[in-house]
C-alpha cells in the first residue's frame, strides 16, 4: 500500500530562515511546527523533509555539518512525538545540472522510489514557489506555501493555499 506523505521544506517552514543554517545554536523552530506535525500524523500522513542545501557546494559548511544539525533536529521532533520518515537534501548550487535541486522533482522521485508514495494524496509545505513547482512536477498538486520564510508573490503562485506559517496549516490539510 502506498504511503500518504506531507513533504516539508526545512528552512523557513520547520525553522526560522537564517541563511545557510549549519549550527545547532542558530536553529530556531517555527511556532506550531510540532503541533502541526502531530496533527498530520493523526490524519495518517507520514513526514519527509526535502531541502535544498546549496551552502554545501558553496563551501559555507560541510555535509557533516548538515548531518549534525539534521540529526539534532530529528531528535527534537522525536522528543515531541513526531517521527520524520526521512530527509532528502540537495547539496548542489543553483547552477548545477542535478535533478534533485528544487524546482526539479528529484528529491520527491527519490522518496517515491524508496517508499512507494501516493503522490496524488500527498502534500508539500514550502516557503518558495520552487517548492510548489517541484511538488507539481512529481505529481503532487496539494501544496501550501507559508510566509514564514521567503517573500511570496501571491498573485502568481500555483500553490493551493498560502498561510502565515505552518502553525495555521490545519485550516488547509484535512483528512
Amino acid at each position: 500500500m502506498s504511503k500518504k506523505i506531507v513533504f516539508l521544506d526545512r528552512d523557513g517552514v520547520i525553522n526560522k530562515e537564517v541563511g545557510y543554517l549549519h549550527k545547532i545554536e542558530d536553529f530556531e523552530f517555527i511556532n506550531g511546527v510540532f503541533d502541526a506535525c502531530v496533527y498530520f500524523q493523526s490524519l495518517g500522513y507520514q513526514l519527509i523533509v526535502v531541502t535544498n542545501q546549496s551552502g554545501i557546494e558553496r563551501g559555507y559548511y560541510s555535509e557533516d555539518d548538515f548531518h549534525t544539525v539534521n540529526n539534532w533536529m530529528l531528535k527534537q521532533f522525536k522528543n515531541q512525538g513526531v517521527d520524520i520518515l526521512d530527509v532528502f537534501f540537495c547539496p548542489h548550487g543553483p547552477g548545477s545540472n542535478c535533478d534533485c535541486r528544487k524546482p526539479k522533482p528529484g528529491m520527491f522521485n527519490q522518496a517515491d522510489d524508496k517508499y512507494s508514495i501516493d503522490m496524488e494524496n500527498s502534500w508539500m509545505i514550502g516557503d518558495k514557489e520552487a517548492d510548489v513547482q517541484a511538488a507539481n512536477a512529481a505529481g503532487i498538486q496539494n501544496t501550501v506555501l507559508v510566509k514564514s520564510g521567503h517573500t511570496i508573490d501571491e498573485t502568481n503562485s500555483k500553490s493551493l493555499f498560502i498561510l502565515d506559517s505552518i502553525e495555521y496549516v490545519k485550516t488547509a490539510i484535512k483528512n
